[in-house]
């Protein structure tokens, strides 16, 4: 019993071999992330297969609108994982108390913002991105449904953040996992069952998600060796809420400024027709599982690199984000090139459509080396959020995206128009994401090695 309880419980990255620690905690988060992929795979196989392509390509039109409205969660998840990363390894409880509260309070206001602001936004956004008639209606009826049950979303993320915060990523896992499964089932009887066709994925989500996020709760609740969960810390503290939106903020409108730029980059998608979107989302489905280990070497990173800093370990930070970085790379580029050689196997699991399948194991090729360099960009700036430093990652992110991607998208476009091509080569929306992400690269390389990130604890 004790050794199950010490598995499940939080891990000290203060001691012990940096590459070990960061293996340990990596592992569990990126089985996590092949199924929270699972999600969305699992949604696009089921109406793919039940419902037809344009249903495939209405879930996918859905994704930047929603990535959209998700910003806030995103800003309060990354400030309160920050902060509870440095205050558990500054041994803080009483802070590290106030941080959990105060940030469950504000999910509750975020949850229902976003409820009320993204279902009275959804047709506007649609008509305004030019999404065809054909899948219109599916799209705003997807989204409707995940914004009406936001809150269970938002709860697993952001708590799944504090436990991974904490050192626990085994925990997140295990209810993710149970998640997922609740989540299959439930497509599968959805859609194929019940014939609810894209409403019944997104029903089949938010129930899922709630779900998780309740075991989040229940876990966190038990944790009271390292922290209180009382009502005296539910309120939103100042100093607490402030610290969090600074530090979340940066990420926050990273995530908002990229999504823009995604539903820009989607607008030019949609004018290349049904069969170009539905290769996009087939694309980003891979997409997900290849860019897995490079998210979760990033997340361990913040954590590995918040808790150091907070015990004022600064030499063993950059030790473990040299090792960090090369682990990801290793792991980025092996899951590349599997993908490579088994691309067409993998597009064929979405549609029966050889056309279609040939489309998007073209497209994937173009990105595969980019994958790698994402690996450089996630570790190293999950380094820099953990020490408090989440503005240079933004101004980076904010610079590939808005000025090198979109202009470099369009611009390919329209220089290869030609009368068989009125609206030039599709191949601009993919090579515009790879240069963006190697630029990336180079960019977080150098600012990392300047090595400001080191003043900016929270403590």
């Amino acid at each position: 019993m004790g050794a199950l309880k010490k598995f499940f419980g939080p891990v000290d990255m203060t001691v012990g071999k940096p590459w070990k620690n960061i293996a340990l905690f990596t592992i569990p988060m990126i089985i996590g992330n092949i199924a929270q992929q699972l999600y969305n795979t699992v949604d696009s196989i089921v109406v793919g297969k039940f419902v037809g392509d344009n249903a495939l390509a209405a879930v996918g039109s859905a994704s930047p609108i929603l990535n959209l409205l998700l910003v806030l969660f995103i800003g309060i998840s990354v400030g309160t994982s920050v902060m509870v990363s440095q205050y558990f390894g500054a041994r803080d409880r009483e802070q590290l108390s106030g941080t959990i509260g105060c940030c469950i309070t504000l999910t509750v206001i975020a949850s229902l913002f976003v409820m009320t602001v993204g279902t009275a936004a959804v047709r506007p956004l649609l008509e305004l991105l030019g999404t065809p008639d054909s899948i219109i209606d599916w799209c705003q009826s997807y989204l409707t449904v995940t914004f009406v049950g936001i809150a269970g979303l938002a709860y697993y993320n952001i708590l799944g953040g504090v436990l991974r915060g904490l050192g626990d990523s085994i925990s997140a896992l295990l209810y993710l996992l149970i998640a997922t499964v609740i989540n299959i089932v439930l497509d599968v009887w959805f859609v194929a069952g019940l014939g609810l066709g894209v409403m019944g994925v997104a029903l089949a989500t938010i129930i899922a998600q709630a779900i998780s996020a309740i075991l989040c709760i229940r876990k966190l609740a038990r944790m009271t060796a390292l922290f209180d969960l009382k009502l005296k810390y539910m309120k939103l503290e100042g100093g607490h809420a402030l610290t969090m939106i600074r530090l979340g903020l940066p990420s926050g409108l990273t995530q908002a400024i990229f999504s823009m730029a995604m539903i820009i980059v989607q607008s030019l998608t949609n004018s290349f027709g049904e069969m170009l979107i539905a290769a996009n989302v087939i694309i980003m489905r891979v997409d997900g599982f290849a860019m897995m280990p490079n998210f979760s070497f990033g997340t361990t990173m913040t954590t590995y690199a918040g808790q150091n800093v907070g015990a004022k370990q600064y030499e063993r930070v950059e030790q473990g984000a040299k090792q960090g970085t090369l682990m990801a790379m290793g792991v980025s580029a092996t899951i590349t090139l599997l993908i490579l050689i088994f691309g067409k196997y993998l597009m064929g699991v979405f549609t029966s459509t050889e056309e279609l399948v040939q489309l998007s194991v073209h497209m994937m090729r173009i990105l595969a080396v980019g994958y790698i360099a994402m690996a450089v960009t996630q570790s190293l700036s999950g380094v820099m959020r953990g020490a408090g430093d989440t503005m240079t990652p933004m101004w980076i992110s904010v610079f590939t995206t808005v000025i090198v991607r979109v202009p470099v998208a369009y611009g390919i476009s329209w220089l290869t128009r030609t009368p068989e091509l009125p609206n030039g080569r599709s191949e601009c929306i993919f090579i515009s994401l790879l240069l963006s992400w190697t630029l990336g690269a180079v960019i977080t390389f150098i600012f990392y090695n300047l090595g400001r990130w080191k003043k900016k604890a929270i403590r």
